[in-house]
């Protein structure tokens, strides 16, 4: 071993502690972001908006842990640089060790209600990082004292490292416990939630085609997609969540919990979508949602009407800027507080997010919401219009097939394909297959259920043996006939028929 390396790893076991010490730091202050977290968002702010709908698209729901394990990384290879810089000259490893805590700062600070107490963890992560560099530091010159007069290579640096190593992980993992104390709280006040007025009903068979494989019309909370830039999801207690409607208003509002259960609650089917969808994708889901109409409670506080947007913010910190008439115009806009027919779910915006049909979720579905402020879309900006996104999402008109898959062997002979097609606030009025560029046939309808949910379809072709390409449109009530022509997610949203590919094989 070179005479650098017990340096880097001095390093690392400092940085470890450091960080061990401001992660308890912050559990203990009820901080819902540690250090390294809010370094992790900080990025996710600061990714050009290309750049994030590319990471979205190749890693998907893993796009956050690759994240963290990035930072984590990173930190890891600074922490090791750190150490061996203070074997040649400790004034260079403390400017990086106090860079690093200047960074975690800035990432801390950049919080949405951040405040003084949020900076703690921060210094007494440093200042530890300095006290371990400084012991590790004169037992590794010790040792090398002692190999030059002695010829004996030190052993206790290493021991030490090693006990501090295994320290630090019994700490790690008892942090685990502390921080996932009020999330489990969290868990257990929802699932003790009993809101009164909330339904469960069954959608019924008409709205489903009967064919094998399709995606189910209602969908499982736990199969619902998950898109969002939170790094640790807020787990918010009920008693503990406050709404401010502001801005451009005859009269501020804050509401609690009780206060947005004391309204009634409305109920539909509404399906949501991401843009983020590619053409065929599957970051789309309906489902039966209950909340307090937006429009509601912007009559009651009187908007102005120089307004034309409403800015939504979440206790993250995320924001989307939304249409104003979209929230007030009787689409059934709505403060969603239940998920077919249960509180909603932590990770879907526990205990209230926005739903607006006929947008999609990036300028409305503000998950973990806590702020409304009416204003101008001439004044404001959000997530993911300073990223290079359109300032309106009205959901396109688009179409898929399920059934069979691509890449997918099937019998020859006469097949069932089958579907979903969408266009919330339109509704569909016909779905068209055409088999090998052949010429479009009409497609069989399930019930829609409404204009604002997807409607599956299915259709039966006679197949020869070998490869096939079906591919699917859809036209909407307004007589609309969605486009062939194939454009990117960004800015606005996918164009283009869905293809899948198969195989007919003799029976």
């Amino acid at each position: 071993m070179t005479s650098s390396r017990p340096w880097a790893l001095a390093g690392v076991v400092a940085g470890i502690g450091g960080l061990a010490a401001s992660y308890l730091c912050a559990s203990l202050l009820t901080i819902r972001e540690s250090p390294v977290v809010a370094v992790a968002e900080l990025v996710v702010r600061l990714t050009p908006g290309p750049v994030a709908e590319r990471a979205i698209d190749i890693l998907g729901s893993r796009d956050k842990p690759f994240l963290l394990s990035a930072v984590v990384v990173v930190l890891l290879g600074l922490f090791a640089l750190a150490g061996w810089l203070w074997s040649r000259a400790w004034w260079q490893s403390v400017l990086l060790w106090v860079a690093l805590a200047l960074v975690g700062l800035l990432a801390v600070l950049g919080q949405r209600g951040a405040d003084a107490t949020d900076t703690i963890p921060i210094g007494v992560g440093l200042a530890l990082w300095l006290v371990l560099m400084l012991g590790l530091a004169a037992l590794l010159r010790r040792d090398q004292a002692q190999m030059a007069s002695e010829g004996v290579p030190g052993r206790r640096a290493f021991l030490l490292a090693a006990g501090t190593v295994t320290l630090v992980g019994v700490v790690l993992g008892s942090l685990g416990r502390i921080v996932g104390n009020r999330k489990r709280a969290v868990q257990e006040s929802r699932r003790l939630l009993r809101i009164p007025g909330v339904t469960d009903p069954d959608p019924g068979g008409r709205n489903r085609i009967g064919v094998r494989g399709v995606q189910p019309w209602r969908t499982s909370n736990q199969d619902f997609y998950l898109i969002d830039t939170t790094m640790a999801v807020p787990a918010i207690n009920p008693s503990e969540w406050r709404l401010r409607i502001h801005g451009m208003v005859d009269r501020e509002l804050v509401l609690t919990y009780q206060d947005l259960l004391d309204r009634g609650l409305s109920e539909a089917w509404v399906t949501l979508n991401c843009v983020s969808n590619p053409v065929g994708g599957p970051l789309i889901g309906n489902a039966w949602w209950s909340g307090i109409l937006t429009a509601d409670l912007l009559a009651e506080v009187g908007v102005s009407p120089r307004a034309d947007a409403v800015l939504q913010t979440s206790d993250d910190g995320w924001t989307c800027s939304t249409p104003l008439e979209a929230m007030t115009d009787g689409r059934g806009a709505m403060l969603a507080v239940a998920m077919n027919g249960e509180p909603l779910p932590i990770e879907h915006g526990f205990p209230v997010r926005t739903l607006v049909p006929g947008l999609y979720g990036y300028v409305s579905a503000c998950k973990w919401v806590v702020d409304l402020e009416v204003t101008r879309f001439a004044d404001v900006t959000a997530f993911w219009t300073e990223r290079g996104w359109a300032e309106r999402g009205p959901v396109k008109l688009s179409s898929r097939v399920d059934v069979p898959r691509s890449g997918e062997s099937v019998p020859a002979g006469q097949l069932r394909v089958g579907g979903t097609a969408w266009h919330q606030q339109v509704g569909i009025a016909a779905v068209e297959v055409a088999l090998d560029g052949g010429p479009w046939i009409g497609a069989d309808l399930a019930r829609q259920g409404s204009k604002d949910t997807w409607v599956q379809w299915a259709a039966t072709l006679d197949v020869a043996p070998g490869d096939h390409l079906i591919r699917v449109r859809a036209t909407g009530e307004d007589g609309q006939v969605q486009t062939g022509v194939r454009t990117d997610v960004v800015p606005d949203g996918a164009t283009g028929w869905h293809e899948v590919d198969f195989t007919a094989e003799e029976a």
